[in-house]
């Protein structure tokens, strides 16, 4: 019995620690964003996210990079704002502390090649 115990635990542990930090907290915020209320640049300008686990890199719609950090599911921190922004569950808006709200931005299909 305690080496069934020992075999399950040790799958177990295994699979814990195939888990990334980016799965660990299970959203994806990486991609190109839409300023569309309250941006410091006209409605529409695109803003960056790159997301290293719980780690992110921001670049505002006025082309501000700033460190930032999924502080708790549902939350980020960002740090040269020094603000906090909610993030939707399906990962597609965010709202800062400020009122500026970020969508994101729809995924564009790579050119067709002309064949000839």
């Amino acid at each position: 019995m305690n080496k069934a115990k020992a075999v399950v635990a040790a799958i177990v542990l295994s699979a814990i620690s195939g888990v990334s930090g980016a799965s660990a907290q299970g959203i994806n915020l990486s991609g190109q964003w839409v300023c569309v209320v309250d941006c410091l640049a006209p409605p529409g300008t695109f803003a960056y996210i790159t997301q290293y686990g719980w780690d992110l890199n921001l670049v505002n719609e006025v082309g501000v990079p700033s460190r930032a950090w999924i502080d708790y599911p549902g939350h980020i921190w960002v740090q040269r704002a020094n603000q906090g922004a909610i993030y939707s569950p399906d990962g597609f808006t965010l709202q800062f502390d400020s009122g500026t709200i970020w969508h994101r931005a729809p995924a564009v299909p790579p050119p067709l090649r002309s064949r000839g």
